[in-house]
């Protein structure tokens, strides 16, 4: 499975492989660090997010979510 993940700094969007999720990778136009998210995760959160009917969501980690 193919993945994509946007910049968070330059909002670039990087293709990457199934093997980058929950990574931290650089990207290739600005070079900022970032962590590549889990899509597992990502989509748990956004169940989380949809049944909490609220634009932001923070878990006990300090992990936000909008």
């Amino acid at each position: 499975m193919k993945l994509q993940a946007k910049c968070p700094s330059c909002s670039f969007i990087l293709r990457l492989d199934e093997s980058d999720a929950d990574k931290r990778k650089r990207c290739l136009h600005c070079g900022r660090m970032f962590k590549v998210p889990d899509p597992v995760a990502m989509e748990e959160a956004m169940k989380v997010l949809r049944t909490a009917r609220v634009s932001v969501f923070v878990d006990e980690q300090g992990n936000t979510y909008a």
